[in-house]
């Protein structure tokens, strides 16, 4: 629904915004914190390590495998898929340049993700009690109730979801301790005042900027600061630009965990597309 225009894209984003709602993100937050202890925890001492996969992607799939309600021993295929469908070289100079290995992943996905839909269809056919997954959201939504049937549709939602949840987060794990490590006294002051995570984790978002752009088709003729756009015109909103403004945020290019106004950022974006996330 990320590509659609309202009406059809409310319906759609209504479906399923509900698992990130506050009341829902609480529920789980016991087993996010079990989740992330146990990650942390398992992280050798005293040697080197690539932070990457051992943090950000293992956490990452495990999150993704919870909101989805995807078998948990197989949360790899998650980072894999949505890895293997947005790094191809042409679109995006990524690390893969076969297009048969980008069929394979997007048709293994398509499968796995049509069995977990008619599983959950049997159980809850069955009796069982919906449960308040991404997956069961969509089949509970009059409209996205028989998306299944629709597979471009279907695939593209699931993608959206995986992506939207795998890029974002790791990424932002990621650039946070890279911030922390090049901005060592900013590290200190956390250290000293634990009490500013909380707007660390929006200076990261906008440092960091983990979705860099978004493209948009000009509905209309419109002109912008001296330059004309014509309708039918693909216009690149840079995410990252706009976070690095000096017009906005002093020494915008410095990491400073206690800035002033750091959630006022647009790495959520903005409008009716803006992200599902977005607390």
């Amino acid at each position: 629904f990320i590509a659609m225009d309202p009406p059809k894209h409310d319906v759609q984003r209504r479906s399923v915004q509900g698992v990130v709602a506050p009341q829902n993100l609480k529920e789980m937050e016991g087993l996010i914190r079990s989740r992330t202890g146990e990650v942390l925890d398992s992280l050798p001492r005293g040697e080197t390590f690539n932070w990457v996969p051992a943090v950000s992607i293992e956490l990452t799939g495990r999150m993704l495998a919870t909101l989805l309600d995807f078998p948990y021993e197989e949360r790899h295929k998650l980072t894999y898929w949505s890895d293997r469908l947005t790094s191809t070289a042409e679109t995006t100079g990524g690390e893969f340049d076969d297009d048969d290995g980008l069929f394979d992943a997007a048709a293994d996905m398509a499968r796995a993700f049509s069995e977990l839909w008619r599983d959950k269809q049997a159980r809850r056919a069955a009796g069982e009690a919906p449960s308040f997954d991404l997956i069961s959201l969509l089949q509970s939504g009059e409209d996205t109730a028989g998306m299944i049937k629709r597979p471009m549709e279907f695939l593209g939602n699931l993608t959206l979801l995986i992506v939207g949840g795998n890029d974002t987060t790791r990424n932002s794990m990621s650039g946070g301790v890279l911030a922390l490590n090049q901005f060592p006294k900013e590290f200190a002051k956390l250290k000293a005042n634990p009490e500013l995570i909380p707007n660390m984790v929006s200076e990261i978002i906008r440092w960091q900027t983990p979705l860099a752009h978004m493209r948009r088709v000009a509905t209309q003729d419109v002109e912008l600061c001296g330059q004309t756009i014509k309708k039918g015109d693909r216009v690149l909103m840079w995410y990252a630009s706009g976070n690095r403004d000096e017009r906005k945020f002093e020494n915008p290019d410095d990491f400073i965990i206690d800035r002033e106004g750091a959630r006022h950022h647009l790495s959520f974006g903005y409008g009716i597309h803006r992200c599902m996330g977005n607390r």
